[in-house]
């Protein structure tokens, strides 16, 4: 039976998983990584899309992409998997399929659980057991939220932008937020949520993205940090 179309919606983030053609390895080198994330920098200035957060695993890569038109979103990892995939069949002297098929996506509430979602991508390594702490991993998000190092990839929702007036504040709130103790359940609801491409956020999102994507879901709630007030 052929698969239901994803449901993606505009101005909306969306949590994405692509894993390697039978959980194959996909990033071997130093310029394996930096070639993909190269990717993103040419994907998200030619569809407009915004990045909140990534994760550049051995074997997949975990992304928090806004489109500003549905079709946007499969045009960015188009582009992206596609331009990889030239580089990785020119540099390795391979061919054949390289990708899981098709990506798996999740919608995300922007304003409430971003973070959340956020958090779960930049601390894969830390749940693989690669590294004690998200900032000792280099191929992630977590240095441009927790250490201020810009790299031209990341954009910083409201809600970040909330958690201090400064960016050293906003960077120091971050890493203690990343470190607190996570509620029991998050994570099983963040991968929940993909699995059936559904979505993590309230019952008014829930009801927007219903109307928007004509499919109703049943979703749970995932915590947040809290914001500074001004």
């Amino acid at each position: 039976m052929p698969r239901g179309p994803r449901p993606v919606a505009p101005l909306i983030p969306h949590h994405i998983i692509h894993r390697g053609n039978n959980r194959q390895v996909i990033f071997a080198r130093t310029d394996d990584f930096q070639y993909y994330l190269s990717c993103l920098r040419v994907a998200k200035e030619l569809h407009s899309c915004r990045i909140y957060a990534y994760i550049l695993m051995t074997n997949h890569v975990h992304l928090l992409v806004e489109p500003p038109e549905p079709s946007g979103l499969s045009r960015f990892m188009k582009r992206v998997a596609g331009r990889y995939t030239r580089y990785m069949n020119r540099t390795y002297g391979r061919t054949g399929t390289l990708w899981e098929g098709r990506f798996k996506s999740a919608l995300v509430e922007g304003e409430r659980y971003l973070l959340a979602v956020s958090r779960y991508i930049e601390m894969n390594p830390v749940r693989a057991a690669m590294v004690p702490h998200p900032g000792e991993y280099r191929w992630s998000s977590y240095r441009a939220h927790a250490q201020g190092i810009t790299d031209g990839i990341v954009d910083f929702d409201a809600w970040y932008e909330g958690l201090g007036l400064r960016s050293e504040d906003r960077g120091k709130r971050y890493q203690q937020w990343v470190q607190e103790s996570i509620p029991g359940g998050e994570w099983d609801v963040i991968r929940e949520a993909i699995r059936r491409s559904g979505f993590n956020g309230g019952d008014r999102f829930r009801d927007q993205v219903s109307r928007l994507i004509g499919r109703a879901f049943v979703i749970r709630t995932p915590g947040r940090p809290r914001k500074v007030e001004k």
